[in-house]
């Protein structure tokens, strides 16, 4: 079975086109960064942490795989993105948590975490896709799961689809929560 990481990319990849404008809302060590980045050869991705060392760990990882001029990296919190990005994305991708070999304590909160998937929502193109990854293996991962996914659940099925994708026999795996704009 291949990693949850590599489901997202599975499931949001067919939203991106070579000039599409997408998002990574929380760079981490720019790992979804560079990924994004590597799909928008003629595009742009906007990518946000609150913390400087995510910041220079994605610069250094962008510049080192000759990609940092596809990026616009951002030191503000995801639920301000929208005041930076001009327009509709095509893509946008949460990786929740903390920052891999970085204070644990600095972890995604729940209610900035649901105020900047609300917002990101707004910004989804036609057939746009947000994608969630969400570690419910820590107590604020798990109240940002039980939220969004209840949240999720609730959004107009006119208007987006929503796909949760979680093995069900082990309940602090992490999961993804994909949601698609269709009108």
């Amino acid at each position: 079975m291949e990693s949850i990481l590599e489901s997202a990319k599975h499931l949001i990849r067919p939203s991106i086109r070579p000039d599409s404008t997408v998002a990574d809302f929380t760079m981490g060590n720019g790992n979804d960064t560079l990924f994004l980045a590597g799909l928008v050869p003629q595009g742009k991705v906007y990518a946000f942490d609150i913390q400087p060392q995510a910041l220079e760990n994605t610069r250094a990882l962008l510049e080192r795989e000759g990609m940092a001029a596809r990026a616009d990296l951002i030191l503000d919190s995801h639920h301000r993105a929208d005041q930076y990005i001009p327009g509709e994305i095509d893509a946008g991708m949460f990786n929740l948590g903390y920052l891999p070999y970085g204070d644990h304590k600095v972890t995604t909160q729940l209610a900035t975490t649901l105020e900047a998937v609300e917002r990101a929502l707004a910004l989804l193109s036609k057939g746009g896709c947000l994608l969630i990854v969400v570690y419910p293996g820590h107590p604020e991962g798990q109240r940002e799961g039980e939220s969004l996914t209840q949240w999720a659940a609730g959004l107009d099925k006119k208007r987006y689809d929503a796909l949760l994708h979680r093995l069900i026999n082990v309940p602090e795996c992490p999961f993804i929560l994909a949601l698609w704009r269709r009108k």
